[in-house]
């Protein structure tokens, strides 16, 4: 029966060939322009670590006070003094500092000039709370943290800059004009966000870091942070010779995270946080009450305001055109439809139900729908092509037309197509057939 009721979909449609390309060019455009825009929204909006993004935490403290602070929100970094509490105090299974940091890299050869690469000075947890996955070797132990040790992560691009891509692990480079042993050369690796140094970071959304070393070595060196530096005043300057001065101060700058796998460790760890900020209360070292938070993956995203809001604004705007175009094939099917009447009553007066007249309607619904869905892919491919013209080239090569986003175009075009129909369908069910045969002779 199906396929008699598409075989009178495509009949109807070479009758009203004009009208039926219309409702396919309004719901290609109105589709495409979701799918580009809803392309780049999920790649900037989508869960960068799923599997485990509920136990991974960033603990906020308030070290500037309610004078200093933004709507009583604790800075989204901590100080030193704080950072290193956190730290030691193990309250957690894994804990990470993490600070941005730039690097010279000196080539060992005549045949390379030195360059200038962006690295994050972490602590050892790094690698195994983010699953950081590895192509040789792997990262560095608690030891070589203890003891400062100069050592050295590097990415899969650096090391087929200095190695030509070959197993470098134990091998060493020149860095600041350290020699730095290599333990680890990662895969290919750069979640979209960055989300665990999206803080420190200037752009949530750059290119990979080629460097990853001790965080307690680069503290030894005194390297200063190449990323955001926040006080409650400007007293201290990172770029100031007196780094005792910056360890004491309480600006924020340094990254944190900890791995809480059950409720009860995140239950437990919030009070240890509270508790932690009212002994530096106690102490003198800060002059109101505690005042911390503690927030998930999702949450620190949406804390940090990661989504481009051009990003979400697009998809607000092209949700808006489909809903037009939307209510446009409403109007054109009601008029499609409802010209048919006459055919309506005799098959009503022939013994046709209003269920089959649902079905038949419903059918070329789908069939003019799926003409839309083709239309749609051309148009999403084209806009895809040029999404780089409308969004920051970071953003743009997030985007990707993948299957899923094919089966996507289609499926909604066809989804709204019969969302379209189904009250110009009711209508032409409501057909009297008395009334039509009786106009008809």
């Amino acid at each position: 029966m199906l396929t008699y009721y598409f075989d009178l979909a495509l009949r109807s449609c070479r009758r009203s060939k004009a009208l039926t390309a219309l409702v396919v060019l309004l719901m290609g455009c109105g589709v495409a322009t979701c799918m580009v825009t809803f392309a780049v929204f999920r790649a900037t909006a989508a869960d960068p670590i799923p599997w485990k993004s509920n136990q991974l935490f960033v603990p906020q403290i308030d070290s500037f006070g309610p004078a200093h602070n933004y709507k009583g929100e604790p800075p989204g970094m901590l100080s030193y003094t704080d950072a290193v509490a956190l730290s030691h105090a193990r309250q957690a299974r894994r804990q990470v500092l993490i600070y941005a940091s730039k690097w010279t890299v000196l080539p060992g050869d005549a045949q390379h000039l030195p360059s200038s690469q962006e690295g994050d000075a972490v602590s050892h947890d790094f690698f195994a709370m983010f699953d950081a996955p590895f192509r040789y070797g792997g990262g560095w132990s608690a030891g070589d943290d203890d003891q400062r040790a100069a050592v050295v992560v590097i990415s899969s691009t650096l090391n087929q800059q200095l190695f030509g891509g070959a197993d470098s692990v134990g091998r060493e480079i020149n860095l600041d004009t350290h020699a730095y042993r290599i333990v680890g050369v990662l895969d290919d690796w750069n979640p979209s966000p960055r989300y665990f140094d999206v803080a420190s970071a200037w752009y949530p959304f750059s290119h990979p870091r080629q460097l990853y070393l001790p965080f307690s070595r680069a503290i030894d060196l005194q390297k200063a942070a190449a990323g955001n530096f926040y006080c409650s005043t400007n007293t201290v300057d990172p770029d100031l010779p007196n780094w005792d001065s910056v360890l004491r101060s309480n600006c924020a700058w340094i990254a944190a995270w900890v791995e809480l796998p059950t409720r009860a460790d995140v239950a437990r760890y919030r009070d240890w946080l509270h508790n932690y900020a009212a002994e530096q209360q106690r102490l003198g070292r800060f002059a109101w009450p505690p005042n911390v938070r503690l927030s998930d993956v999702g949450q620190w995203l949406q804390l940090m305001n990661v989504v481009p809001k051009a990003s979400a604004l697009s998809m607000i705007v092209s949700l808006s055109f489909l809903l037009i175009c939307l209510v446009n094939v409403v109007g054109l099917m009601l008029a499609r439809f409802m010209r048919r009447a006459p055919e309506i009553g005799v098959r009503r007066a022939l013994g046709a139900s209003r269920g089959s007249i649902y079905l038949q309607f419903l059918t070329e619904a789908a069939a003019i729908g799926l003409a839309g869905g083709v239309l749609g892919l051309l148009l999403t491919a084209l806009g895809m092509a040029g999404i780089g013209h409308v969004f920051a080239p970071e953003i743009a090569r997030l985007a990707m037309l993948n299957a899923s986003l094919l089966l996507l175009t289609v499926a909604l075009a066809v989804a709204t197509t019969l969302i379209a129909a189904l009250y110009p369908t009711w209508r032409a069910a409501q057909v009297q057939p008395a009334w039509q045969l009786k106009s008809n002779g």
